[in-house]
C-alpha cells in the first residue's frame, strides 16, 4: 500500500515537471532570447541609421519583466545548482552587453550622430552579444535535457505505475474470489439450506425438520426457527383441539340469538296486543266510574266518594299508560314513510299538540335555526312534544318556564339540544331517567307514566342517533341528540 502511495506521488511529481515546470521555464526562456536578439538587431539598426524607431524592440525588451535576469531569480527556488548556475551566466551575459555594448553606443550616437560609432566598437559588441547568446543558449539546453530526463522519469513511473494498478486489480479479483468462495461455503450454502426448510415449514409441512447446519450464527438462527416449528406444531394441535369447542360455541350463540331475536318479536307483539286488547275494558270501567261519580257523588258518605275518585283516576292513569306503551312498542315496528323532513316544522307542530299545557303555564318555546333530516315525521313529532311536555312538566315554580331549541354539525350528524330553566335532573340520575317506567318523583307530585323520555330514545335510536343528557353550565336541563344529516342517509 506504501509503495503504490510512493508510486502515485512521484508519478504525480514528474507529470507536474514535465507539463509545467520545464515547459513554462523554456517557454520563458525562448522568449528572453528572442528579446535579446531583437534588442542586439534593433541597437545595431540605430547605430546604422540614427532612427529612433528601430530602438523599439529594444525598448520592449527593456520594459518587459521577462528576462534572464528574472528566470535566475526564479531558478533560485528549484533547487537545482546548475540551472541557477547557467541561468545567471546568461544574466550577467546579457547584462554585460548592454551595460558595456548597447548603452555606450547609442548615446553617442544620439550625441554625435550616425557614423561615430567605430568599428572596434562594432566588433566588440559581436564578441559580447556572442557570448550573451551562446549563455543563453546554455541555459535553455540545459532545460531541454532537464526536461527530457523528467519525460523519461514519467515514462518509467508511469510503466511502474500501471503494473502496480495490474498487480492491484489481479490481487483484489483473487480476494473476490477467494470471498466469494468463503461466503458460498459458508454463508450462503447455509442460508439457503435454512431457506429450503423455512419455505417448506411456511408452505404448511410442520412435520419438516429444520436442519442446524453453517457456522454459530447460522446454525443458532436455525435452532431457533426450528424451535419455532415445534412451537406451532403444539399450537396447532391445541387450536385442532379446540376448533370443534369453538364450531359448538358459535353454535350455541347462534340459536341463543335467534332465540333472543324471536322473544323480542313476541314481547313486541305481546305488549301491542296486551295495549290493545286492554283499552275496551278499561274504556268501559273509566265510563262507568265516571257516571257513578257524577249520578251517586255527594250521596254516599265522604269515603265512598274518595273510593269512587280513586277508581276514575285509576282508570285514567291506567289508559294514559296502556296509550303511552302501545306508542312505545309502534316505533320500530310500525313502518312509516321515510321522507325529508324539516324538523323546524315538526317541533311546531309538536309545540301546537301542546297548545293547552303552553298557555296554562305561560311557557316561551324558540328554536334556532333546525336542519332537514331522513326520517318519520310523526315519530320526530312526537319527540319533540315529549321533549317541550317534560320542560313544561317539570319546570320551577319560581319562573315562567322557557324552553329552546338548537342545532349544530359535527361530522355527519347534527347535533340537537332541548334546553329548559326547570327543575334540572341530578347528574346520577341522566341514565337511569332513559330507562322505560323509570320515575323520579311521586305520580301525586308530577303526573306521567315514565315512558316518555325512553320513547325519546327509542325514536332516536331507530333513527340512528343517540341521547344523553347534558350537565348545564346553569339553571335547568340541557338534553342532546343526534340524528344523521339527510345527505348522508340518502347516500
Amino acid at each position: 500500500m506504501l509503495g503504490t502511495v510512493f508510486v502515485l506521488l512521484r508519478l504525480i511529481d514528474r507529470q507536474d515537471a514535465v507539463t509545467q515546470r520545464y515547459f513554462t521555464a523554456i517557454t520563458q526562456a525562448d522568449g528572453a532570447f528572442i528579446q535579446l536578439v531583437d534588442a542586439e538587431t534593433a541597437v545595431r539598426g540605430f547605430a546604422l541609421t540614427g532612427d529612433p524607431v528601430t530602438l523599439e524592440p529594444y525598448e520592449r525588451a527593456s520594459a518587459d519583466d521577462l528576462s534572464f535576469r528574472t528566470l535566475a531569480e526564479q531558478e533560485t527556488q528549484s533547487g537545482d545548482a546548475r540551472l541557477v548556475a547557467a541561468a545567471q551566466a546568461a544574466a550577467d551575459a546579457g547584462r554585460r552587453w548592454n551595460e558595456e555594448f548597447a548603452l555606450p553606443v547609442m548615446e553617442e550616437v544620439r550625441t554625435n550622430g550616425v557614423g561615430s560609432v567605430t568599428t572596434d566598437e562594432i566588433e566588440q559588441g559581436r564578441v559580447l552579444f556572442d557570448d550573451a547568446r551562446a549563455a543563453a543558449e546554455t541555459y535553455i539546453d540545459l532545460l531541454r535535457d532537464r526536461r527530457a530526463d523528467a519525460v523519461d522519469e514519467l515514462a518509467f513511473w508511469t510503466l511502474v505505475g500501471a503494473g502496480t494498478v495490474t498487480v492491484l486489480v489481479l490481487a483484489a479479483v483473487a480476494l473476490g474470489i477467494a470471498l466469494w468462495v468463503t461466503l458460498r461455503r459458508w454463508i450462503l450454502e447455509p442460508l439457503d439450506s435454512l431457506a429450503a426448510d423455512a419455505r417448506a415449514v411456511s408452505s404448511g409441512d410442520l412435520t419438516h425438520p429444520v436442519a442446524g447446519v453453517g457456522p454459530g450464527e447460522i446454525a443458532a438462527l436455525a435452532g431457533d426457527v426450528e424451535r419455532m416449528r415445534v412451537a406451532l406444531v403444539d399450537q396447532v394441535q391445541v387450536l385442532e383441539s379446540s376448533r370443534s369447542e369453538i364450531a359448538l360455541a358459535h353454535e350455541l350463540l347462534t340459536e341463543q340469538a335467534e332465540e333472543l331475536r324471536r322473544s323480542n318479536r313476541d314481547l313486541e307483539q305481546f305488549a301491542y296486543v296486551a295495549s290493545h286488547d286492554l283499552q275496551e275494558p278499561l274504556r268501559k270501567i273509566a265510563s262507568f266510574t265516571q257516571l257513578l261519580q257524577k249520578r251517586y257523588g255527594g250521596q254516599m258518605d265522604e269515603r265512598a266518594d274518595q273510593y269512587i275518585a280513586f277508581a276514575v283516576d285509576g282508570a285514567k292513569r291506567m289508559q294514559q299508560l296502556i296509550q303511552d306503551l302501545l306508542g312505545f312498542s309502534r316505533v320500530g315496528r310500525v313502518g312509516g314513510e321515510v321522507t325529508d323532513v324539516d324538523l323546524a316544522s315538526a317541533l311546531a307542530a309538536g309545540v301546537d299538540n301542546l297548545s293547552e299545557a303552553i298557555a296554562e303555564s305561560g311557557a316561551q318555546v324558540t328554536h334556532d335555526e333546525l336542519p332537514v333530516v331522513r326520517g318519520e315525521e310523526p315519530l320526530l313529532v312526537q319527540l319533540f312534544q315529549n321533549l317541550v311536555g317534560n320542560a313544561i312538566k317539570f319546570r320551577d315554580p319560581s319562573r315562567s318556564p322557557t324552553v329552546h331549541v338548537s342545532a349544530r354539525r359535527v361530522g355527519e350528524s347534527w347535533e340537537l339540544e332541548c334546553r329548559d330553566n326547570g327543575i334540572g335532573i341530578d347528574p346520577q340520575y341522566a341514565e337511569r331517567v332513559f330507562v322505560i317506567f323509570q320515575r323520579l318523583h311521586a305520580k301525586d307530585v308530577y303526573e306521567g307514566t315514565g315512558i316518555g323520555l325512553s320513547l325519546c330514545k327509542k325514536i332516536v335510536e331507530f333513527h340512528g342517533g343517540r341521547i344523553w343528557i347534558e350537565q348545564p353550565d346553569g339553571e335547568g336541563t340541557s338534553i342532546r341528540w343526534t340524528l344523521p344529516a339527510a345527505d348522508d342517509l340518502s347516500s
